[in-house]
């Protein structure tokens, strides 16, 4: 054997250890979960939460860090280059995950190959939902009258899971509902409660106060199956057989973190919500906890993106 293949040999053999005592030990220091929008949103209410008790099964602190801007897209970047070590990661969605990638026409990242997946956490419902004096109270009279008179439906902004849910509604209910885009949810609600707009699709947590209230009136969730909140509110595929679209929440860590520390991650994530404070929040937020295995989670990511690329298409959304 050479002098050359021997020393190979040597560094090889020091840096799997290297690595196999650095999966070990994780996590010795806190662990930062960057989420990609400002603070106050659902994701961020979301991430918190299981931040808490994530920290508490890996016995380190995790410390939130919020990177908005870009649709997600900055924070989603900043993981993605992110040393592979399990210290920085990402609490990803259907925006940062599935529908930038296909809508940006600069692509910061690749959500497959610069990712590593650990858990898909919980969907949430997105509503349709209208101003009361519009004379409809089922998603079909709201469709009858689309084909009638020109109307409009507000959403948080152009190539959001929000804007896409109502393209969606129209290629499947052969309506042409004019998209108004805003700058958040929370501009939107109030042209909306306002009438200035018709019409909304918004996270249902965002809108249930107001649906509540009766200033808003729900026509239907998004999600295949009624929400638990609003038992009395059907599902929009009751009338558009195969329609559904949510908001979903999941961890990923950047691409080459060692296996043995994405599973350390997973198995925080699962713990933390089936902690019953856990649970009991998710279901008051509306929130449907799935807590997956990184391969479930890797599925997801290429079913979603799957399912929205024609929409987009359709819909002609591109964003610089």
């Amino acid at each position: 054997m050479t002098t050359t293949l021997t020393r190979r040999l040597l560094l090889g053999a020091a840096l799997a250890l290297g690595l196999a005592g650095t999966a070990a030990a994780f996590p010795d220091r806190p662990v930062t979960l960057v989420i990609p929008f400002a603070a106050g949103g659902s994701t961020d209410v979301v991430g918190r939460i299981v931040a808490d008790k994530m920290g508490a099964a890996l016995g380190q602190q995790i410390v939130v860090q919020n990177v908005g801007g870009a649709g997600g897209s900055l924070g989603a970047q900043q993981v993605a280059k992110a040393d592979p070590d399990g210290y920085t990661i990402l609490m990803g969605t259907v925006a940062t995950h599935a529908l930038n990638p296909l809508i940006l026409k600069q692509k910061p990242y690749d959500p497959v190959a610069d990712f590593a997946p650990v858990s898909l956490l919980v969907l949430v419902p997105n509503v349709l939902a209208v101003n009361p004096q519009l004379p409809v109270n089922t998603v079909q009279e709201l469709i009858d009258l689309a084909k009638k008179e020109p109307l409009a439906y507000a959403s948080s902004g152009n190539g959001t899971p929000l804007h896409l849910s109502g393209a969606l509604f129209n290629s499947m209910a052969g309506t042409e509902i004019t998209h108004i885009p805003y700058k958040g949810s929370g501009p939107a609600l109030t042209d909306v409660l306002g009438n200035q707009v018709p019409i909304i699709f918004d996270n249902l947590p965002s809108a249930s106060g107001h649906i509540a209230s009766g200033k808003l009136r729900a026509l239907g969730v998004t999600t295949k199956e009624r929400a638990p909140r609003f038992p009395d509110v059907p599902a929009i595929a009751e009338t558009l057989p195969g329609y559904e679209t949510y908001s979903w929440n999941a961890l990923f860590a950047p691409a080459g973190t060692p296996p043995e520390v994405i599973a350390a991650l997973n198995k925080a994530a699962v713990a933390a919500m089936a902690d019953p404070a856990v649970v009991a929040r998710m279901k008051d937020f509306s929130a449907s906890i799935v807590a997956s295995t990184p391969e479930e989670l890797g599925a997801h990511v290429a079913a979603e993106m799957a399912k929205w690329e024609p929409v987009v298409r359709e819909a002609n959304v591109s964003l610089d």
